[in-house]
């Protein structure tokens, strides 16, 4: 809690905690300087409710109402760097964020220099907050209300798909959505548990041969809910 104080010794105390992060994640084996760099540039604490302000660098997840979450920096870092985004591509790349939320990750994506942004949110009122946030320091996302298992086809070929929130299984329509040699992360498993993987498209096709999966680490998620995902409720 940092209600207290000046909003000097706020700031400081602020960028002394985000110095230390950085440095964590570096720990961690995140390495893409570009991710870092854009960490470092997005002021967290903006998309979380003011009382968890004094808790923006912690490397933990933190509510943002609607019973959502926004995902503790190492995930949004590791999610971000699977998703093998090519630097000398940034301004071509075409991103497609199922999960809104608070607007972080979509914003990280902006810092990194994207410019084909697109993001979609189930929950109204997360999604009007999010926009105002991603307006407010400038960063042009597409964002939509809608199912995000199904995508965004009147959108797609997507370059990469991020997904930040758990599914009982791959959607159909998010792995149809990728282009030729395009990569979706998303976790998969039960309510509780999942592991993270990263899908991409080798051959065009619905068939299983047309698509590499590789898998990682275990993570925890909020449930994607919808109509390829998991049941409201």
């Amino acid at each position: 809690m940092l209600d207290h104080v000046p909003n000097f010794v706020r700031s400081t105390v602020l960028e002394a905690q985000k110095t230390a992060l950085l440095e964590e994640l570096r720990s961690k084996g995140i390495r893409q300087e570009a991710v870092l760099r854009a960490l470092k540039s997005v002021p967290r604490e903006l998309f979380l409710p003011q009382a968890l302000h004094g808790k923006a660098y912690t490397n933990v997840s933190l509510p943002i109402g609607a019973g959502q979450t926004i995902s503790q920096p190492y995930t949004v870092a590791f999610m971000t760097e699977l998703l093998s985004l090519r630097k000398e591509d940034f301004t071509k790349e075409k991103v497609l964020e199922i999960g809104t939320g608070s607007g972080y990750q979509a914003a990280i994506l902006a810092a990194m220099g994207l410019q084909r942004i697109y993001s979609v949110e189930r929950v109204p009122e997360l999604l009007t907050e999010a926009q105002e946030r991603l307006q407010r320091l400038g960063m042009a996302v597409h964002t939509r209300l809608s199912d995000g298992t199904l995508g965004w086809r009147e959108e797609a070929p997507f370059d990469a798909i991020i997904v930040t929130a758990a599914s009982p299984d791959v959607p159909e329509a998010l792995a149809q959505q990728l282009a030729l040699g395009g990569r979706l992360v998303l976790p998969v498993g039960t309510k509780t548990q999942q592991k993270l993987y990263r899908i991409t498209r080798i051959h065009e096709g619905s068939e299983p041969e047309a698509f590499r999966a590789e898998e990682f680490q275990n993570f925890r998620f909020v449930p994607l809910v919808g109509e390829q995902g998991w049941r409201e409720g």
